[in-house]
């Protein structure tokens, strides 16, 4: 499977688990429904991980074949763990609040944030037409800003809108960490889903503990099938994205702008199992969204 293949089967999954946290977290209290989607993604992952102790050398191309690590090697893991973390956190309470229509459009940008990260920090060099495209993402997210008025959500004001639009420039940072460890260190795609799925369990559990003792005010947890759901189509999602980071020729600016179409399967969710309002006015800002995400793929 080639990086662009790999970067839009990621958005369909990416898209798929949008729905399913939404599903979630609706009426439900946020952290324990992100700690067990965790804890499933690295359930899903330990026999994969002793397998790998277990037969030791002679199967590394396995594709789910995990290397033991050295001290450096776990940190610098732990460490993409932090920022997933933080990202997560930010984004699963926006979502609660907000409509799925208006906050996934607002995740979308992240392409335009990650082009900043990967000209400056990794050298990337888009092309014209890729710079255009970023142009007209940001100016249809302006315009989806405004149509997102008329359901009494002020962008400038909205707490919650500042939660999901720090989530997403978290999240760009965590894109551009996953092309260092993946592109320049050489880490097998296996190998960094592994042990991050375990680290994300170890930097959550103090969110936990601290819901599960009642150190804040908290909502009730209520048992959904799409929690477990949530992790399993984030592993899939996660899986082929790595994969595409881990290609030589690859470029994170435009596997992050492809992998951000999940916009598409997320809008079509909300309007069909959400019963959201207003399309008529984000249909257009939609559009002009993912044409901003196709120019930057074909430059």
């Amino acid at each position: 499977m080639d990086w662009i293949t790999a970067s839009l089967c990621s958005a369909l999954f990416l898209g798929v688990y949008d729905i399913f946290k939404k599903r979630s977290v609706n009426g439900n209290a946020v952290i324990p429904v992100l700690f067990v989607s965790t804890v499933t993604s690295a359930a899903v992952w330990a026999p994969a991980m002793v397998w790998s102790r277990w037969v030791g050398e002679g199967v590394e191309e396995s594709f789910v074949y995990v290397d033991s690590l050295a001290w450096r090697d776990h940190g610098l893991l732990f460490l993409k763990s932090l920022i997933v973390a933080t990202s997560w956190v930010l984004s699963y309470f926006g979502l609660k609040h907000l409509p799925v229509s208006v906050a996934s459009p607002i995740r979308a940008t992240s392409p335009f944030w990650t082009m900043l990260g990967a000209i400056f920090l990794l050298g990337e060099r888009p092309t014209l037409l890729q710079g255009i495209g970023i142009c007209v993402t940001v100016a249809f997210f302006f315009l989806f800003s405004i149509a997102g008025r008329k359901e009494g959500i002020r962008f400038h004001r909205n707490r919650w809108v500042l939660l999901i639009a720090l989530a997403t420039l978290v999240g760009a940072a965590s894109s551009l960490y996953d092309k260092f460890l993946l592109g320049n260190l050489g880490y097998r795609p296996a190998t960094v889903q592994a042990w991050f799925s375990v680290y994300l369990v170890v930097a959550l559990l103090p969110l936990m503990i601290g819901w599960w003792l009642k150190w804040w005010p908290r909502g009730t947890f209520q048992w959904r099938w799409t929690i477990p759901a949530i992790g399993l189509t984030l592993l899939l999602a996660d899986f082929v994205y790595f994969t595409a980071l881990a290609d030589e020729d690859s470029l994170i600016s435009v596997v992050s702008s492809v992998r951000r179409a999940n916009v598409l399967v997320v809008f079509l969710a909300g309007y069909v199992l959400f019963k959201e309002r207003n399309y008529r006015a984000k249909t257009p800002c939609l559009v002009g969204i993912l044409l901003g995400i196709g120019l930057i793929l074909l430059g």
